[in-house]
């Protein structure tokens, strides 16, 4: 199926680079604010002349310091300026970024520096410069460290670790003798130039290298822009991984429609900086709008009976209205009053308190979204919608039109994507987006990309009558019961992620007689109930073994299992049995990746013992893990861990039958 024809795609004649887009910005907003950050309780900004004089003594810098076409730069470090300006200084040079998780262990980011052949780091602070020269001796190919924050940096090599304001020094003496080298650097790259190399989160094994053109970045998002309007005049907080795909396409789209990009003072302190900014434009994954929705539930739990009652009456009110009104259907008179009080009462309110007040437009990606949490929020007026990507596409594939937004779906082909369903179920698509290659790995490019440009996502999925595309699952997670009915985990494990109390789910049931599960439950979440329950707990191990919780997940689960009743392609998937883990699955133990997602296969593996116990009846079952600590020390964990059956509930074939 074909979207809609490209009819711009760049910002204007020639603007096919970022170096080239940001001098434009310059011409078209030279007073007005690129980006800010918060830092010591005080939000600083630099206006687009500003930004770019930034980068421009960088990248001329860079270059003094022998930065050549086609070198590769580490960037690591959280959500700063200087992470970002370092992106479009290296391109400016015709170097490429290689941005990385500032939350990797040193033997993960030895594996990016080494893969990518690194010659400069670009590290934001002393954390990160001690995990690079930990690897060193095995990274021979890294030249210079360049950090941005001086704490605790004297001391260092001062030949091989070098501030970021010493080698903007260096740049700005050069501009002073060649003030119009930055310009003619610029005007060297061109569209089909390699821009940036991203690394996939590495579900299944070792990350790969995505090589994107500025054609596939700038192309794909500046038809998203237009598509959804956005100006010069909306706002985004970038929060997430520099090195995650959507994260780098958001700040594509700021360049090229011109809004600014807000920096946040600290991961702790999102909230409160998104409740400060007020952004127009936001993203997040469906972990993250979870974390919200139970956030608010945990604060309606300690509110007092009255505000209890009033939050769950309009909330009804909500449910039944709130869509029609944000989509701009009829809707009756009271039911209109009510929502108007709703809103000043509750709504209005609850979004000024989750930053949201001033969202005109919310996506979220990255995996499937609950429907229930997804029609929790635009019940509350917030256009929140899915798009449908990979880091191989641009992020773009598919995106739900406004007027046409549905939970169970991610919408119709993005402007000059086409998406076809091959004859194994699988989703391919071929766009402008399409990457380039898999870096330093042909035969993974050839497995991914056919010749004529269509390339396998490895999702499943299949077209509705209303035109717009259904993601089942991962095509590799997707199996089957012994009985011929489909399993897909992944819709089951995002129901049960929208209780509170649950934080992470693992379903399992290919090749098996029905569906059992893994539980983690949310320390916050039941942390709170507990204290509110006199329940005195010294661990998580402690809360999540307790009578109490167990009864809690497990009406959670029959919940799930009655609302599957409603979906006839799974409604055979009800679980028959869980268990709540011992500890937290964890990114550190290898058993998440970094961007959040379950590393089945290592489930599998680490777990089995507990997997056979579930459906081989027992009630309880002893379980030892090794666990990692932020430290590097490495310790043990065991306990007896009990398993539980819950109601299942008859469907109409079972009834048949």
């Amino acid at each position: 199926m074909a979207a809609n024809e490209i009819t711009q795609p760049y910002p204007g004649p020639g603007l096919d680079t970022l170096p080239k887009i940001l001098l434009h910005n310059v011409r078209m907003y030279p007073n007005r604010d690129a980006m800010r950050e918060k830092e010591f309780g005080i939000w600083q900004s630099w206006t687009w002349t500003e930004v770019a004089d930034e980068i421009e003594r960088f990248a001329l810098g860079l270059q003094a310091r022998g930065l050549k076409a086609g070198d590769k730069v580490l960037i690591i470090g959280a959500n700063r300026p200087r992470m970002y300006w370092t992106i479009v200084a290296a391109q400016a040079v015709g170097a490429i970024p290689v941005p990385t998780y500032k939350d990797s262990v040193a033997e993960e980011m030895q594996y990016v520096i080494e893969h990518s052949e690194a010659r400069f780091v670009i590290a934001e602070d002393q954390e990160q410069v001690d995990k690079v020269l930990e690897v060193k001796d095995r990274c021979p190919a890294v030249e210079q460290i360049i950090f941005d924050d001086p704490r605790g940096m004297k001391g260092y090599d001062d030949s091989f670790v070098v501030d970021f304001e010493a080698v903007q020094a260096e740049g700005a003496d050069i501009r002073a003798k060649q003030p119009d080298l930055f310009k003619q650097m610029t005007e060297q790259s061109k569209g089909d130039d390699i821009s940036i190399i991203l690394y996939t989160s590495g579900t299944t094994g070792k990350p790969k290298g995505v090589v994107l053109t500025f054609d596939n970045v700038i192309i794909t998002s500046n038809q998203v822009a237009l598509l959804d309007k956005l100006t010069e005049n909306d706002e985004i907080l970038c929060y997430l991984p520099i090195a995650w795909v959507g994260d780098h396409f958001f700040v594509v789209q700021a360049f090229c429609a011109g809004f600014c990009i807000n920096c946040p003072e600290s991961e702790e302190t999102v909230a409160a900086d998104m409740r400060e900014i007020g952004p127009t434009y936001y993203f997040a994954p469906p972990r993250v709008f979870e974390g919200l929705l139970t956030n608010v539930q945990i604060r309606m739990e300690d509110a007092a009976p009255f505000k209890r009652r009033m939050y769950a009456y309009f909330m009804d009110v909500a449910k039944k209205v709130g869509i029609r009104k944000l989509e701009n259907q009829s809707v009756g008179f009271m039911d209109s009053v009510k929502y108007a009080l709703g809103n000043f009462l509750v709504y209005g309110p609850l979004k000024d308190a989750l930053g949201l007040g001033r969202i005109k437009l919310a996506y979220t990606a990255g995996e499937a979204i609950g429907g229930e949490i997804f029609d929790f929020y635009r019940s509350l007026g917030i256009n929140i919608k899915q798009l449908y990507g990979q880091t191989e596409s641009s992020v773009f594939i598919t995106v739900q039109p406004d007027g046409e937004v549905y939970p169970e779906t991610v919408g119709k082909p993005s402007p000059g994507v086409e998406v076809k369903i091959n004859d194994d179920g699988e989703v391919m698509y071929r766009s402008p987006g399409t990457f380039h290659s898999y870096y330093k790995n042909d035969k993974a490019t050839e497995e991914t990309k056919t010749p004529d440009g269509w390339v396998y996502t490895g999702d499943a999925g299949f077209f509705m009558s209303n035109g717009h595309l259904r993601i089942i699952d991962r095509a590799k997670d997707v199996g089957k019961f012994n009985f011929g009915k489909m399993f897909a985990p992944k819709h089951i494990e995002n129901k049960l992620k929208f209780f509170p109390h649950i934080q992470e789910a693992v379903t399992f049931g290919d090749g098996r007689d029905a569906c059992m599960a893994f539980i983690n439950i949310d320390l916050g979440a039941v942390g709170n109930w507990a204290e509110r329950n006199n329940v005195a707990y010294a661990s998580y191990q402690e809360l999540a073994a307790h009578p109490e919780v167990y009864n809690m997940v497990k009406e959670s689960v029959e919940q799930v299992n009655e609302s599957l009743l409603g979906d006839e392609l799974l409604s055979h998937s009800q679980i028959s049995r869980f268990l709540i883990l011992h500890k937290e699955l964890d990114a550190d133990d290898g058993e998440l990746t970094r961007t959040k997602k379950v590393r089945r296969k290592i489930i599998n593996e680490r777990y089995k013992p507990l997997i056979e116990a579930l459906y081989n009846g027992d009630d309880q079952c002893f379980i030892e893990t090794e666990v990692a600590f932020e430290d590097g020390r490495v310790a043990k964990i065991s306990g007896d861990i009990k398993l539980v059956d819950v109601k299942t509930f008859a469907t109409d074939a079972n009834v048949a039958a």
